[in-house]
C-alpha cells in the first residue's frame, strides 16, 4: 500500500483547516465584527431607492444589502425561492399569498414597509365624471390588483360589483357598467404605456412613479386608493423559515426606521406611504 509523504499529508491538514476556519469566518454572527451579505430583489421604484436607504442603517450593525433590480413580479419570488436570493420586497401580502399558492412556494412576510395605493391614471381626463360612455380603461391583470383596480373604480361610481365579492373580483363580477367602459386587462408593467391610447388606466404606484422618472411620464391622478386599512402594504418577503435569521431582522428594523418613513413621506409625495 502506499503512503502519501508527510510533507504532503501536513499540506493537506493545513488546507482543511483553513477551508473551515473560512467557512467558521463567514458564519459568525455581526456582532463579533463579521459583515453579513444579503442578496435582495426588488422593483427599482420606488423599492429599490428605499432599500438603498436601508441599507445605509443596516451596513452599520455589519450587514451588507446588496441590491437586484428586477422589473416584473414574477422572477423576483422565483429567484427567491431558488435561494438565488436572500429577500424580496416589492410586493403585499395578498399578490404573495396568490402567487406562493399557485406556484406551492414557502415564501412569507417578514415586516410592513410602504404601501403604494393604487391610482386611476389619465393624460385626457381630470376627474372620474369625466370619463366619456364607452371610455376605454386599462387594468393590471394579476387576480389581487385586479380585483383591487375594481374595487377602485366601484368606489367612483363607475361600476357595481356583485356584493360580497370583495378583493377577489374579477371582469365577471361586474354587475353593472352604466357608462359601458371598456376594461381591459394588461400585465400591470405595461400599464403606463398604455395612458396614450387609452382614456384612463388602474396602475400600480410603482410602475407609474418609474414611468414618471423614465419616461418623463405626466399624467392627472383621477381617484386613489385610501391609506387607512388598506390590506396592500408592501413587505419584505423571506423564504418560510428564515424569519429569525439575525442579519433578515436587522434588514426589517432598518426598513422600519425613523429615517426611512421620512424618506418616504418627503420623496413621493403621497404615491407612496409609510405602512409602519
Amino acid at each position: 500500500m502506499n503512503r502519501f509523504p508527510k510533507t504532503l499529508l501536513t499540506s493537506l491538514f493545513v488546507s482543511v483547516l483553513l477551508v473551515v476556519s473560512g467557512c467558521k469566518k463567514a458564519d459568525a454572527p455581526a456582532s463579533n465584527g463579521a459583515v453579513r451579505t444579503l442578496k435582495v430583489g426588488v422593483n427599482p421604484v420606488p423599492h429599490g431607492e428605499i432599500l438603498r436607504v436601508a441599507a445605509k442603517l443596516a451596513e452599520r450593525e455589519g450587514v451588507h444589502v446588496q441590491v437586484v433590480e428586477f422589473t416584473d413580479y414574477v422572477q423576483p419570488n422565483i429567484a427567491l425561492a431558488d435561494g438565488q436570493l436572500d429577500a424580496n420586497y416589492f410586493q403585499h401580502v395578498p399578490y404573495l399569498e396568490s402567487f406562493s399558492a399557485d406556484r406551492k412556494l414557502a415564501l412569507v412576510s417578514a415586516g410592513a414597509v410602504h404601501l403604494e395605493p393604487l391610482a386611476l391614471y389619465s393624460t385626457k381626463h381630470v376627474r372620474p365624471v369625466e370619463l366619456p360612455e364607452g371610455a376605454r380603461i386599462s387594468l393590471p391583470a394579476d387576480p389581487s390588483n385586479a380585483g383591487r383596480a375594481l374595487r377602485l373604480l366601484e368606489q367612483q361610481g363607475l361600476i357595481r360589483l356583485r356584493e360580497g365579492v370583495g378583493a377577489s373580483a374579477t371582469l365577471k363580477d361586474v354587475v353593472l357598467n352604466p357608462r359601458k367602459l371598456d376594461l381591459r386587462e394588461l400585465d400591470a408593467e405595461q400599464l403606463p404605456r398604455t395612458l396614450e391610447d387609452v382614456d384612463a388606466a388602474v396602475i400600480n404606484g410603482n410602475y407609474f412613479l418609474e414611468a414618471k422618472k423614465n419616461l418623463q411620464l405626466n399624467a392627472q391622478v383621477l381617484a386613489r386608493e385610501l391609506a387607512r386599512d388598506n390590506p396592500y402594504a408592501n413587505v419584505l418577503v423571506v423564504r418560510k423559515g428564515d424569519e429569525t435569521r439575525p442579519e433578515l431582522q436587522t434588514l426589517v428594523k432598518a426598513l422600519q426606521s425613523e429615517e426611512v418613513r421620512r424618506f418616504i413621506e418627503t420623496t413621493y409625495g403621497g404615491a407612496v406611504v409609510p405602512a409602519f
